[in-house]
């Protein structure tokens, strides 16, 4: 355990690595917002390295103080545009974590890589701890670069890739939800805006198609990450009964999301299933305690969940729009 500040301590949390960079109270009993100013510091000089950061036994008066908290890194906190799950929003710039079923496991993604705009921080608030399950696994997103095929990789980056989304029809989230408005001009204008292609079908819902990255250079490391989610966009990764039914209803252009190359050939199930293998084998999984607060750069570490039982509760907040490919 390293004194990092008179008050703060650290260490690392697991025997696999540095993420992630645990850090502690030197006395009990103190508050989150009293520090904060010291755990910036921290973060400035442990972050770019480890990935993530996990603060632990602090005192938090709750969901509001964990927005002062992540805003208090100087980025106003962003609302949740083009999101690709269902999410309540708790506060101004805090929501809560997705609101899949509990008995499903949400795979290792780094937030929003499956479009060309994303945040470079993410905050978790564990608010109040499942009674089983319910974990946030994480990964280094460089070692995934490292570790996957280098054909695999050259594939992916050579062609990029399409993610197709079909909205609404009680299949996926509604186009609605998804852009904070019931206005198709908008709609049409954020798409334009985002390189997004967009077309309203027949039944009046709509289609969205986007050629996005695989990889990815961290702007300040230099690092190249993997960083996309067509794992968790193909449609392998249904389960096969559901895939199966799915396909009995629907053309496969018509599927709610699937992702393809981006010259619009379709992505082997077998290659999905070795990047998921790489996955499996860098996932660094610990148990929740109430009121820890866990900070990622979102490049350099992606997320998940794990199934839970009872009630659960764990709120985010991201900050720091980048995109790499429309600035360049």
């Amino acid at each position: 355990m390293n004194a990092d500040s008179r008050m703060l301590m650290t260490e690392n949390l697991t025997a696999s690595g540095a993420l992630p960079l645990l850090v502690k109270p030197a006395a009990p009993g103190i508050a989150l917002s009293e520090v904060a100013a010291e755990l910036r510091a921290l973060a400035d000089r442990h972050l770019l390295h480890c990935g993530g950061l996990l603060f632990r036994g602090f005192a938090v008066a709750g969901p509001a103080e964990f927005k002062m908290f992540a805003a208090g890194f100087g980025h106003p906190l962003l609302s949740y545009e083009f999101g690709s799950t269902p999410r309540t929003r708790v506060e101004e710039g805090v929501y809560t974590s997705t609101e899949y079923p509990p008995h499903q496991s949400i795979p290792l993604h780094n937030e929003q890589a499956y479009t060309r705009e994303w945040p470079m921080k993410i905050w978790f608030y564990s608010a109040l701890v499942a009674e089983r399950g319910g974990e946030t696994p994480i990964a280094d997103s460089r070692e995934i670069y490292r570790r996957i095929d280098p054909a695999i990789r050259r594939r992916f980056e050579q062609h990029g890739l399409m993610y197709v989304r079909n909205f609404g029809n009680g299949l996926d989230v509604p186009w609605a939800q998804v852009f904070n408005t019931e206005e198709p001009g908008v709609v049409e204008q954020y798409c334009s805006e985002h390189g997004i292609v967009c077309e309203w079908k027949d039944d009046g819902e709509l289609r969205t198609r986007q050629i996005c990255q695989a990889t990815a250079q961290h702007p300040v490391t230099g690092d190249w990450v993997w960083f996309n989610q067509a794992h968790l966009f193909h449609v392998s990764n249904l389960e096969p009964d559901v895939r199966e039914a799915l396909l009995d209803m629907l053309e496969p252009e018509d599927l709610p999301r699937n992702v393809y190359y981006g010259d619009g050939s379709p992505i082997e199930d077998s290659v999905l299933d070795e990047i998921r293998g790489v996955l499996d084998e860098l996932t660094v999984s610990f148990s929740w305690q109430t009121g820890d607060v866990m900070m990622l750069d979102n490049m350099l570490a992606a997320h998940a969940r794990s199934p839970f039982g009872g009630a659960r509760k764990v709120v985010v907040a991201m900050a720091e729009p980048y995109s790499q490919t429309l600035s360049a």
